[in-house]
Order: C-alpha cells, then sequence, then structure tokens
C-alpha cells in the first residue's frame, strides 16, 4: 500500500481541492491514531494557503448519550452500532448531489460528550470535504456505502503503544479513573480498534504519524 509522507498528501489534498468539482477526502484509524488532529492541522493549512475546505467530522453522528443509556449502549460507545450511520451516509450524499446548496451538519462536543445539530456550514464555495472517523472504510452496511462516496480515503497509523497511552490519558481528562480508563482501552475501544485496523487494507493510502 502507497505510503504518503505530510508534505505528499497536502499535495493531493490540493489536487483534490482545485479539480473543479466538489471532492471528498477521508481520514480514518484506530482510536487515539490522531487522525482528528491530523484533518484540523490538514484543513488549516488548505484555508491558510487560500482553498475552500470544510471539516466535518463522522463523530457529529454519535447517538445521543441519554439514547444510549436507554439502550443500553453508553459502554460501548464507539463502536459502530452507536453511531447514526445512515444519517452521515446521507450528509455525504447530499454534499456530493447538492453542491450548490448551504448544507449544515452536526459537530460532536467532547465535553458535553453529545452532538450538536446544525453546528458545522457547508456553502456553495467549499470544494474540499474532508471528513475523518473510525468506520469510513467499513464493509458492513451502512458504513460499506461511505467508501464509494469517498473520492480519497487515507488511513493514520501511529505506533500501538503510543496510541494506548494517548486512549488512556484521553479518559482520564474526561473524568474516567485510571482503573477505568485503562479498562476502557483495553476492552470496548480495542475491540473496536481491531475492526478498524481490518479496513486499512481499502485506504489508497496510508499516513504514519509520530
Amino acid at each position: 500500500m502507497e505510503i504518503l509522507d505530510p508534505a505528499a498528501a497536502y499535495d493531493r489534498a490540493v489536487d483534490l481541492a482545485t479539480r473543479g468539482r466538489r471532492s471528498i477526502l477521508g481520514i480514518t484509524g484506530a482510536p487515539a491514531a490522531g487522525k482528528s488532529t491530523y484533518a484540523e492541522q490538514l484543513t488549516a493549512k488548505l484555508i491558510a494557503d487560500g482553498h475552500r475546505v470544510a471539516l466535518l467530522p463522522m463523530d457529529g453522528y454519535h447517538l445521543a448519550q441519554s439514547v444510549l443509556e436507554e439502550l443500553g449502549l453508553a459502554e460501548v460507545k464507539g463502536a459502530p452500532h452507536t453511531f447514526d450511520g445512515y444519517g452521515f451516509v446521507a450528509l455525504l450524499e447530499r454534499l456530493k448531489e447538492a453542491p450548490d446548496e448551504l448544507i449544515w451538519a452536526p459537530r460532536f462536543d467532547r465535553g458535553l460528550e453529545d452532538s450538536i445539530a446544525a453546528s458545522i456550514g457547508v456553502g456553495p464555495d467549499v470544494t474540499l470535504i474532508v471528513t475523518e472517523g473510525n468506520y469510513l472504510l467499513f464493509d458492513q452496511m451502512p458504513w460499506a456505502t461511505v467508501r464509494t462516496l469517498l473520492d480519497q480515503c487515507w488511513y493514520v497509523e501511529v505506533p500501538e503503544q503510543l496510541r494506548h497511552d494517548r486512549l488512556e490519558a484521553r479518559h482520564r481528562r474526561y473524568g474516567r479513573s485510571p482503573e477505568e480508563a485503562h479498562a476502557r482501552t483495553y476492552g470496548t475501544d480495542e475491540h473496536n480498534a481491531r475492526l478498524i485496523a481490518a479496513t486499512a487494507p481499502a485506504a489508497d493510502a496510508v499516513i504514519q504519524l509520530s
């Protein structure tokens, strides 16, 4: 599989942003691989260089925390069935099919642990959508449709120990005890990470971060 360094990845993103029609670039990888940070930095650099780019994380389609608790799914939050996958697909389809519309997308707030509807606006001038999330390459429905809507999808990799350390730190930062953070990192999160790692061969390229 092709490995892109940051400079080559940037050049490819510029190509997507300047091809004369709206493109969608996916950034995927396991939890705490750094895909959100990378997507944010890539988007910011593209915008600073004059390109019309919007960042739409998949996390905006988390089911509401109250719904997860009602369904008994709060402990596995982040698994494929804890997202509104069909809603995410519908958003991508609309972004592709209606580029002349102002389209609104939800945003996930980690402080609230909930999504906020209609938080990200995408105007007709936007030529590149960067979307990032865990299941962009997942081969089960409705996620399998996502891959058909992406012009490119890159898989972000970091050393596993670094990823685990980041994940435990994130869980502690949002209120879990050290024991709870460790259990979540090597339990539910690790199960999800293995599902995601199995999708890597479907990516157009791998970006290795340190």
